[in-house]
């Protein structure tokens, strides 16, 4: 926002004034919130403010969206303002002087909210939504209690049960129907409830901040819905334990998956899970950083090309099996990455064309290291081949291990394509193979229910098949 007004300031635009807060960058910002509202033909546009009443940062936006709703109409914006009601340790009683004062700040930038949506780990009596009601002057209906989920798919649910949309339509006048939620129902219900289980370890340097993987945790959630079934996911530190940890904790687990990452740290870890992987046929998908470290594996324990490594973690490499893609090299770090949606050409036969049932597919990327095609003959040679390149041949996107039931490393980011009702070809092919694998020292459940024998279950076919 604020280099699109420097740089209208620069070829004259506003004609030699002074540039302010006031009204460049607010104007700059309702700009921004018309084009997307114009872009995709909008019957309504939901604009997050982000951070805390007060904060300095977010002035500007508050007074855009303020001067929205002058400009626009009162029946065309509605404000809704999300609090936390925190409760006391010793009683549980939950204290409401956080609201009113968030609310009476942000009256003070001339925002008076039409929802509160009040965040509680508990239930919130009748009478505390009473009091909020009447020290924040808002409708009794327009409280919307929000307590904290067993899962974040119940949510929607949740605020359909609250009415909140009902509010919303009355006040924006909207003409809506009542919507067909038996579907999410049904998932949500999958979700609490699945037959079966996988255990599936995360193998990365930031484990102890689960959060750091959460597009990576659901979309193996969403993909596991597939089959009814619910992965648990085993944290594994790349960084601080040893191979022979890592591997006692391998022994227990279904499916490996090591997510993206940068730098030199923990990478030493990431390559013992990709030799694990690939000596014992334990599913393995790896993103990103993922793909580098299996081919840097392959290339050391398969290919016998000792000190093989990216040219990012050792540049002094006799083999940098990944290296700065095209273009990049003598290139200064910063803004040169391979960013967004790129096009991908899959191999015919392969199991990465199998799971998406596609010649050409668009994955997000977010990279500046390439496998290295001078390296791609030695590592066919032991059965790592490039399953996907981009439309031009030149740059490797996809690689898989070929024999092995799932051994996928891909140069992108497919968690960040996955959704509810349409999970990742990758993930899902992934979680598939994963629960036919049996962990160490377990063996499959007798087919007797309470004496009764159960119906066969249809065989897993391997992934690819």
């Amino acid at each position: 926002v604020y280099s699109a007004v420097i740089a209208k300031e620069r070829r004259g635009d506003y004609l030699g004034g002074t540039i302010q807060v006031i009204p460049h960058i607010t104007n700059e910002i309702k700009d921004r919130i018309r084009q997307a509202s114009n872009q995709h033909n909008a019957d309504v546009v939901i604009i997050e403010v982000g951070g805390t009443v007060g904060d300095i940062e977010g002035q500007a936006y508050l007074e855009a969206i303020r001067q929205m709703r002058r400009e626009i109409g009162r029946n065309n914006v509605l404000f809704i303002h999300v609090t936390l009601l925190p409760a006391l340790g010793a009683t549980g009683e939950l204290k409401t002087k956080p609201t009113q004062q968030s609310v009476r700040e942000l009256r003070s930038a001339g925002i008076q909210p039409d929802v509160i949506v009040c965040r509680s780990d508990f239930d919130i009596p009748d009478e505390v939504k009473e009091k909020i009601s009447l020290f924040c002057d808002v409708d009794r209906d327009a409280v919307i209690p929000m307590t904290t989920a067993s899962t974040i798919y119940e949510v929607p649910l949740m605020l359909h049960e609250s009415g909140v949309d009902a509010f919303i339509d009355r006040h924006l006048q909207l003409d809506s129907h009542e919507p067909d939620l038996d579907n999410w129902r049904n998932l949500v219900e999958r979700l609490k409830n699945p037959e079966r289980k996988a255990r599936i370890a995360i193998v990365g340097k930031y484990v102890e901040l689960h959060d750091a993987y959460m597009s990576v945790t659901e979309s193996l959630t969403l993909a596991g819905l597939v089959y009814d079934a619910k992965p648990e996911f085993v944290w594994v530190n790349s960084e601080t334990m040893t191979p022979e940890e890592m591997i006692a904790v391998f022994r227990t687990v279904q499916g490996i998956v090591v997510p993206g990452g940068f730098g030199p740290r923990g990478t030493e870890g990431k390559i013992v899970a990709a030799q694990y992987c690939r000596e014992t046929g334990t599913p393995y998908l790896g993103l990103c950083y993922g793909l580098h470290m299996a081919v840097i594996e392959v290339a050391r324990n398969a290919c016998g090309l000792e000190g093989a490594n990216s040219s990012e973690i050792d540049p002094e490499s006799p083999h940098p099996v990944i290296g700065l893609m095209p273009g990049q090299h003598g290139v200064e770090m910063g803004g040169t990455m391979r960013l967004g949606l790129w096009p991908c050409k899959l191999l015919p036969g392969s199991k990465a064309a199998a799971a998406y049932d596609a010649e050409l597919v668009e994955e997000r990327h977010r990279h500046r290291f390439e496998v290295n095609n001078d390296y791609l003959p030695a590592l066919a040679e032991q059965g790592l081949i490039a399953s996907g390149v981009s439309p031009d041949g030149k740059l490797v996107e996809i690689m898989e291990l070929d024999g092995h039931p799932f051994f996928v490393g891909v140069q992108f980011h497919p968690e960040f394509k996955s959704r509810p009702n349409n999970p990742h070809p990758l993930f899902r092919e992934f979680m598939h193979t994963s629960l036919d694998v049996l962990p160490e020292g377990t063996q499959r459940s007798l087919p007797f229910q309470n004496g009764v024998a159960k119906p066969a279950e249809p065989a897993l076919a391997s992934a690819g098949e």
